[in-house]
């Protein structure tokens, strides 16, 4: 074999490793989640089905119950496992960083792993509450109200992934001015065009209704702007002839 692919080899199966590493806990806590998934789901609904006159949702097809039991536990697995997950992730590529950088990673990956919870946490006990009241509240007497347990996980689902994506953007702001991409001065420069810009993107994932726009929105900007803070106080990175 040739000396120039075996570093290629080594990271491959080191690649390897990692993957089966994590397709392995996935797949143990999914398990261990499918067990617990007729809980889950109750969970799940409890914020839509509080506003209900019967409190029960429906389930249209055959195969639906099981098939959003799967969904409910690769969802609950994908949360527990997150910091393995990204503690793998974290293995593979710290061989090649500079010892500065591999003591800003670790706090990345741990703050990454809670800002992403308290985002799903934020939309389960803040925002369900308020658009669930505001749907109820808007359905005429002539109409029954039938919501289908499977569009309400795929909204559930869709919240769930805006809202913990929209907390990591300070980890975002952090590693982009670390990486010398955009510094904070040019950052606070842009804060009118991401004030905008949060709300477009509310507009786009929230239901049409102005709080939860704005329970998105806020947040959103609130972020930033503690993302510019710890961006100045962490700094850029060293350069390359710096710390190894």
């Amino acid at each position: 074999m040739s000396a120039d692919l075996q570093p290629l080899l080594v990271h491959l199966l080191e690649l390897r490793t990692r993957l089966v590493r994590t397709a392995l806990v996935f797949l143990a806590a999914f398990f261990a989640c499918f067990y617990f998934s007729g809980q889950l789901y109750d969970l799940l609904v409890a914020p839509l089905a509080s506003v209900l006159p019967n409190q029960k949702l429906v389930s249209i097809g055959i195969a639906s119950p099981f098939l959003l039991q799967v969904k409910i536990a690769a969802m609950a697995a994908f949360v527990l496992t997150l910091p393995h997950t990204l503690y793998q992730i974290w293995a593979f590529v710290a061989p090649g960083l500079y010892a500065h950088e591999k003591r800003l990673v670790v706090p990345l990956v741990v703050s990454s792993t809670l800002l992403f919870l308290l985002g799903m946490a934020f939309a389960y006990f803040f925002v369900f509450g308020t658009v669930f009241h505001f749907i109820a509240g808007v359905v005429p007497a002539s109409m029954q109200w039938l919501p289908d347990s499977g569009e309400y996980l795929d909204f559930v689902l869709g919240m769930f992934v805006a809202f913990g994506f929209t907390f990591e953007v300070p980890v975002a702001v952090v590693v982009l001015v670390h990486l010398g991409v955009v510094t904070v001065e040019k950052l606070r420069e842009w804060r009118p065009y991401v004030i905008v810009g949060a709300f477009i993107v509310a507009a786009v994932v929230t239901p049409p209704d102005v709080l939860s726009q704005c329970m998105l929105a806020i947040p959103l900007c609130l972020l930033f702007e503690l993302g510019c803070v710890v961006a100045r106080w962490v700094g850029r990175r060293a350069p390359l002839g710096g710390q190894a």
